[in-house]
């Protein structure tokens, strides 16, 4: 028997008299279909290990060399797709981390280093004065942060420089900005817990705000208050 799909003279002349229905559509493949193809190929390479010597680690965690190394004809198109993601990756990710210190400022670099500091910067500003043990603490700590976290600005200044007649009663200050607004500020010593603020809290603090991705998610100070409420609730008990 013909078939009645196949391109025939006679086949055109069966369905111009209506005795065959019209060709059957060969499927189309679709742009979704295709991208879908090509997520499920990265997918099964994803779960693939990379060679007897190092056969827990995936593709995510490759370097580019290594990447170079796992293509082969097959799939070659796919891997090269991902290899360039993986570049614009660290592109965009060398691109924020390019601060890693804390950078000195006068109230005229305010409004560049700051106010202007860029698209999806954070910047971290610390108001402090010569001679002050909490602003050289704070100092101290913002050093240590400013290269664990080099996507975030971190900047000080003199207090008078940035604003004149600045009390130095509110010192130390910070300051936290996100693409130029002030989102959070935390003003003289008791805002910022004291003399015996540690670099875990400061980090939380500026992790609550936003300005660094810290993974401290519990406040290290309450921990202590906790403690000390607690002994104060067990010497009434006593007492009474």
């Amino acid at each position: 028997m013909q078939d009645p799909n196949e391109d025939t003279e006679w086949n055109d002349v069966l369905r111009a008299k209506g005795i065959i229905g019209p060709k059957a559509k060969e499927a189309e493949i679709t742009e979704d279909q295709i991208q879908k193809l090509m997520d499920d190929a990265i997918q099964r390479r994803t779960d693939l290990p990379l060679n007897e010597g190092q056969r827990d680690k995936k593709i995510d965690d490759m370097s580019l060399d290594e990447l170079d190394e796992l293509e082969d004809s097959e799939d070659e198109a796919v891997l090269e797709q991902y290899r360039q993601r993986r570049i614009a990756e660290m592109r965009a990710t060398a691109e924020k981390a390019r601060f890693g210190s804390v950078r000195e400022i006068s109230g005229q670099d305010y409004v560049n280093e700051v106010t202007k500091a860029g698209e999806g910067i954070w910047v971290v500003l610390h108001l402090y004065a010569n001679g002050v043990p909490l602003c050289a603490l704070i100092h101290h700590h913002m050093q240590q942060l400013a290269i664990r976290f080099p996507q975030t600005k971190f900047v000080r200044s003199v207090a008078t420089t940035c604003i004149p007649n600045f009390p130095e009663k509110n010192l130390p200050t910070i300051f936290i900005y996100h693409e130029g607004s002030l989102r959070k500020q935390y003003i003289g010593p008791l805002e910022l817990r004291g003399d015996k603020l540690t670099v875990e809290e400061l980090e939380f603090m500026l992790g609550q705000a936003g300005a660094v991705p810290t993974e401290i998610t519990e406040d290290p100070r309450p921990q202590i208050r906790d403690k000390m409420l607690a002994d104060l609730e067990d010497k009434s008990s006593d007492f009474y």
